[in-house]
C-alpha cells in the first residue's frame, strides 16, 4: 500500500523524493487516529489524505 500512497501523494502535490517516507508516515499516523478516535483505518487515512490534498492545494495558490 506505501507505493500506492506515495504515487497518490506525488499527484497531490508532494516532491516525489518525499513521498514514499510521508506515505509510511501517513499510514503510521492513520493507524494511531484509528485507535484513538474509533474510525476505522481507512477512515482515518482518508481524513488525512483530505487534510493534506488541501494544503497541498492552498499552497500551490500562493496561500
Amino acid at each position: 500500500m506505501s507505493q500506492e500512497l506515495a504515487a497518490l501523494l506525488v499527484k497531490f502535490g508532494c516532491p516525489a523524493e518525499k513521498a514514499p517516507e510521508m506515505a509510511a508516515q501517513l499510514e503510521k499516523r492513520a493507524e494511531q487516529l484509528s485507535v484513538r478516535t474509533g474510525r476505522t483505518y481507512d477512515e482515518a487515512l482518508a481524513h488525512l489524505l483530505n487534510l493534506m490534498r488541501q494544503g497541498w492545494a492552498a499552497r500551490e495558490k500562493g496561500l
